[in-house]
């Protein structure tokens, strides 16, 4: 049997079906956290916060976001990916709870970052592909990832300009009270990324591997150049994605420009990055992946410029 054809370890559900769910996971909690930006003025006005109080909120926010994933890996490996699905997304709505209730920074901050912070690890995109890595067959991987990328950029498309008209209609503490609500299907849609219990012959050969630490784990990792220079590059990435969608709504309003263009240039910004995404699984099947990549943060560096 090709490998194309064979099932990956502990899959309990078809190849089209992992992908559909993790897509779905990946649009809804990429949303909010896509949409944050325009929250910056509507309450650093009411409250009388300075900006950066609330960016201090989200630097929080993606700070543990990143420090999370490890763990919520190891953790989803010994006690199951749905569980931490869910945990995940119950932490992030209680975050965009505490979020629209806050009255003092203390309170954004433990909100905005902390919780929505740990959420985002266990149940954003970071995770979903790490479940296409190991339910899926080689052959669907790269167009998954792709796929599951453009997702959550698809999220960054649709919640922004709604964002706006919820802010505009019922107002801000309600609209983050709705995007928590968009948080909870994924308890159900998570269960189509679990695994079925390992069969004999896959524990015994799961028993020869060794039998690592997180700290073990990272350290083997970091000796590798590929990955430390991964690293890298994810960092750069999400430096310039969080700094433009934090900022860039209150900035286009400081131009004198109306609320509605901060939320459609997010979302402008959210397309056209997932069709860069879907062209980018495509062309990892036809190019090696590190020129690909080269050329990707080139062209990024040259449109921020």
């Amino acid at each position: 049997m090709s490998v194309a054809s064979s099932p990956a370890p502990g899959r309990s559900h078809a190849p089209e079906i992992i992908v559909a769910a993790g897509c779905l996971i990946a649009l809804i909690t990429f949303g909010p956290r896509a949409s944050a930006g325009l929250f910056q003025i509507p309450m650093t006005v009411e409250f009388g916060w300075g900006r950066d109080t609330f960016g201090l909120a989200l630097a929080i926010q993606n700070l543990l976001w990143g420090l999370g994933a490890p763990f919520a890996g190891a953790i989803a490996d010994r006690f199951g990916i749905v569980k931490v699905f869910c945990a995940g997304a119950l932490l992030y709505a209680a975050g965009l709870v505490v979020m629209a209730l806050a009255t003092t920074p203390l309170q954004l901050h433990f909100g905005a970052g902390v919780l929505i912070g740990f959420g985002l690890s266990a149940c954003s995109f970071n995770l979903v592909l790490a479940a296409f890595g190991k339910l899926l067959p080689e052959s669907w991987r790269p167009m998954a990832f792709g796929a599951g990328t453009a997702a959550g950029s698809f999220g960054q498309f649709l919640y922004p300009p709604i964002g706006n008209i919820l802010i505009e209609q019922i107002g801000w503490n309600q609209a983050l009270m709705v995007f928590a609500l968009t948080l909870l299907p994924i308890l159900p849609i998570s269960i189509f990324l679990s695994t079925r219990k390992l069969g004999g012959a896959v524990q015994a050969s799961a028993a020869n591997l060794p039998n690592q630490s997180i700290a073990q784990a990272l350290a083997e990792a970091f000796k590798h150049r590929s990955y430390v220079l991964l690293v890298l590059g994810f960092f750069t990435c999400g430096f310039q994605l969080a700094f433009i969608t934090v900022h860039m709504p209150a900035y286009l309003k400081d131009m004198g420009l109306a609320a509605w263009v901060g939320g459609w240039t997010l979302a402008v910004i959210g397309l056209a990055n997932a069709v860069g995404s879907l062209s980018s699984g495509w062309l990892s099947t036809r190019m090696p992946k590190r020129h690909l990549l080269a050329w990707i943060y080139f062209g990024r560096s040259v449109a921020i410029a």
